[in-house]
């Protein structure tokens, strides 16, 4: 349980984070229309393929890929607009990764607490503001590059032990910030997971993007995304949704039902093995 901050410095950062928040936001209407505004929108039924890492496979047949927005090389990018696709790139704004080109500019005291299970990721002090710094940055490369959207990760350490007393209201304020961005810079933007603040957040996203919700019987929690027609990305990893025939039956009638774009997908992420329930 995240604990309320304390003293005059906590205080100043506070009011100065709220202070810019408000900044970004007087110019950006209350979200909901967002991107939207350039008349674009997915649908709900765009069906997508995940892959962050090894060599882009492109031969399926789908509407949207999500991939890395360091490592795919810039061809495989204008190859996949080349056929029509849907480009969104994925970064993790909640974690540091000792890997990424600009890993060199984050403050020690931004470093929080290793990922569990995630050799190489420390959480973020998401109150940082070099850490707001960065991560705009980073949504202006995805730009560049000719992403048409982004997937930022690791957006809700308040639920997390990172080694900082981050509370609800810090998260909010740290993912309606990247949607700001991203709608400045007209992209996509998509949720991932936070699953507690759906209903507060959704208005500022484009689509959701959630592992494991079947796995964890959460899939309730995406409603306000699918009762406003936004796309629900979900990938799954559990091997019972592999062995287990009557397992993933299950799982891709309930997709089917609830409107959600379910994917049976490695931990790893590499296309070594693909399971739609499209």
């Amino acid at each position: 349980m995240a604990i309320k901050r304390s003293g005059f410095y906590s205080c100043l950062t506070y009011l100065f984070l709220s202070a810019s928040m408000l900044f970004l936001f007087s110019g950006c209407g209350d979200g909901a229309d967002g991107a939207q505004k350039s008349g674009l929108r997915l649908k709900s039924s765009t069906t997508w393929q995940l892959q962050l890492q090894g060599t882009i496979n492109s031969d399926y047949d789908v509407d949207l890929y999500d991939i890395d927005l360091f490592d795919t090389p810039q061809e495989t990018i204008e190859k996949l607009h080349g056929e029509g696709r849907t480009v969104i790139c994925y970064f993790s704004a909640g974690s540091y990764e000792e890997w990424r080109e600009d890993n060199g500019r984050f403050p020690k005291e931004a470093l929080g607490k290793d990922l569990d299970g995630w050799e190489g990721e420390r959480w973020l002090d998401i109150r940082n503001k070099t850490v707001w710094n960065i991560m705009e940055e980073r949504i202006e490369l995805a730009k560049r590059r000719g992403c048409d959207g982004v997937d930022p990760d690791n957006v809700n350490g308040y639920d997390n032990d990172t080694g900082f007393d981050l509370t609800a209201q810090d998260q909010a304020a740290f993912n309606k910030f990247l949607s700001s961005i991203a709608r400045r810079e007209g992209l996509f933007i998509g949720l991932k997971n936070d699953m507690g603040q759906i209903e507060e957040l959704e208005p500022y996203f484009d689509f959701a993007v959630n592992e494991q919700c079947h796995e964890y019987g959460e899939c309730d929690l995406l409603e306000p995304f699918i009762r406003n027609g936004k796309p629900v990305f979900n990938v799954e990893y559990d091997r019972k949704f592999i062995d287990d025939m009557a397992e993933r039956e299950a799982l891709c009638r309930d997709s089917e039902v609830r409107n959600i774009r379910t994917l049976i997908l490695p931990l790893s992420l590499d296309d070594s093995f693909r399971i739609s329930c499209e």
